[in-house]
Formats: C-alpha cells, sequence, structure tokens
C-alpha cells in the first residue's frame, strides 16, 4: 500500500480484563471492560508516556483500548477508532472457560496455525487470513496519514501476533514469537522504505504495579 512519511508506531496491548484475569476468551465478540488492575496499568503506561509527542491514538472498537489510553484522551490526544483493529473472533468460545475439551480444540487450531494452515478457524470465528486482510485495509490508512510521524495503536493480543507477523515479514509464520502481556509495548519504526522492530514486548513501565494487586 502507498506510504507517505515515516512513522514511529508503538503499539501497546490492552490492560486487564475480568477475563484476562480468569482465563477466559474475549475475542472480539466480547467488549469487557478493564479490571481495577488494568486501570492502573494503563494509568502507569501513561504516567511514563505523558510526555511522548503522539500525533495521534489509534484504538479498535472494543472499550478496553480506550479505557487503556483514556488519560491520553482526556489531556486532547486525538484518536480515531478502526474495526480492522479489533482483536480475532473467537467464535464459540468467546466468553467461555476452558475446559479439557475446550482446551483441546483450542489447541488443535493453534497447533494447525504453527503449521501453516492460517485459513483454519475455530467455529463461528475468524482465521488468522482474514484479520490480516482487515489489518491491512486499516494499517493502509493509518500509514497515509499525514502529519502523524509519532502514533500509539491500542489492540489486542492475537491480532498483534497478526499484524507484527505479516508487517514485518510479510508472512503470518513469525505470530508465535511475539509474546505480549497485558499493556505491553511494542514499537516499530518506519523509514520511508522499510519497518523495522525497535522494542518487544516492553512493561518496565509497569514496574512499580506489584503483582499481588489484582
Amino acid at each position: 500500500f502507498l506510504i507517505l512519511s515515516k512513522k514511529i508506531i508503538h503499539i501497546i496491548r490492552h490492560g486487564e480484563t475480568a477475563f484476562n484475569k480468569t482465563g477466559r476468551i474475549q475475542g472480539q465478540g466480547i467488549d469487557a471492560p478493564l479490571n481495577d488492575k488494568g486501570r492502573r496499568q494503563g494509568a502507569a503506561f501513561f504516567q511514563i508516556y505523558k510526555t511522548q509527542k503522539f500525533d495521534k491514538i489509534y484504538i479498535s472498537a472494543l472499550k478496553r483500548t480506550k479505557e487503556s489510553v483514556i488519560h491520553f484522551l482526556n489531556k486532547g490526544v486525538p484518536y480515531e477508532s478502526l474495526l480492522g483493529l479489533n482483536e480475532i473472533s473467537w467464535g464459540h468460545q468467546e466468553g467461555t472457560i476452558f475446559t479439557p475439551e475446550t482446551k483441546k480444540n483450542h489447541q488443535d487450531v493453534l497447533n494447525s496455525w504453527k503449521k501453516g494452515d492460517y485459513d483454519r478457524i475455530i467455529p463461528g470465528g475468524e482465521s488468522p487470513n482474514q484479520v490480516m486482510v482487515r489489518q491491512r485495509e486499516a494499517f493502509a490508512y493509518i500509514m497515509q496519514q499525514e502529519n502523524e510521524s509519532e502514533i500509539l495503536i491500542c489492540m489486542h493480543g492475537r491480532a498483534m501476533r497478526i499484524l507484527l507477523s505479516w508487517l514485518l515479514y510479510d508472512s503470518l509464520s513469525k505470530m508465535e514469537s511475539f509474546k505480549h502481556t497485558n499493556m505491553c509495548r511494542y514499537q516499530v519504526n518506519y523509514d520511508g522504505d522499510h519497518f523495522s522492530l525497535v522494542t518487544s514486548n516492553d512493561t518496565r513501565h509497569l514496574a512499580k504495579i506489584s503483582k499481588k494487586q489484582n
């Protein structure tokens, strides 16, 4: 896609929700808010990056991404919500607690992806290839915006893995290499010709949040 200028791109995963804490699958069909820890994570990220000159913030259409960057929005940083940044749809597994059977079915799908079957879906859900198509459209839009030299994108775990894999490697084969935790930060720079990975799964801004807190 056509890209007009160099960019510094910070990509973060949203803060913790009750679904994250209890190990339930969210996907794009569960629009859960942040829990108390998630809000503390968002505040901790803001404390470290509040002086960063973000020209724009891009979020998904799910409230957990907006709530994660709310302090920046309250400060007046412009933002835009894009459906293409939504989490993958996990179909019939969304909102469920893992049982041995559902965990096995879930792992079977993940194993198929590791073997290169990026069209495989959990029943009722999306495939990585389908997510990539909508991400490419959203990212083309983002990259074509002028006067946005440094941006922040808040999105979701599996969607981040898909985005970083095709963006940096033009393939989905590296999805599993992009580890993530709630409110982690990746940084990708675009020099006018290539995308390069600068920072991976950075959580230093969360150092003051006790793991014992909920």
